[in-house]
């Protein structure tokens, strides 16, 4: 599995921005309620970077070489990693969408515009402890002439 590359997490952010912004527009033209997150979505952005960061941590030390693990919970943990990124790019996408609908009309109602830039702060945490994560979880790089070195006889 290649590691996450940026220009996914950037597509998937706009793409959130885009329907983010959209679909509170559409929303206020036919007179319904916004679309706006809740604190509590924030909070566990928060909490779910938290308990991905302590996954990934015994698999950095068995990348390292220090401690065995099972390779197959190693294998979920960087999968959990990379899906968290894409999906927390596209959450912050689409926070982001919905602050520059709340910031752009006449009267910016405070309490919407507040939950939701604590969302889009979130969704970034989540982003970034996710690479993290993926690279705890990554072998180091292995030098190919100690290995011939290793396998030739003296």
């Amino acid at each position: 599995m290649t590691r996450t590359r940026p220009l996914p997490l950037l597509l998937l952010a706009v793409l959130g921005l885009v329907l983010g912004f959209l679909l509170d527009t559409a929303l206020a033209a036919q007179g319904l309620p916004v679309v706006v997150p809740p604190l509590s979505l924030a909070l566990a952005l928060v909490l779910i970077a938290a308990v991905l960061l302590l996954l990934a941590w015994p698999v950095r030390g068995a990348a390292r070489g220090e401690t065995r693990i099972d390779p197959f919970y190693a294998t979920r943990v960087v999968v959990l990693a990379k899906a968290s990124a894409l999906s927390a790019a596209l959450l912050a996408g689409g926070a982001a969408g919905i602050l520059t609908y709340l910031l752009s009309r006449a009267v910016v109602p405070l309490g919407s515009t507040l939950t939701t830039g604590a969302t889009l702060v979130a969704a970034v945490i989540l982003v970034v402890v996710a690479l993290v994560a993926e690279h705890l979880c990554s072998l180091p790089p292995q030098d190919d002439e100690l290995d011939e070195a290793a396998a030739s006889p003296p």
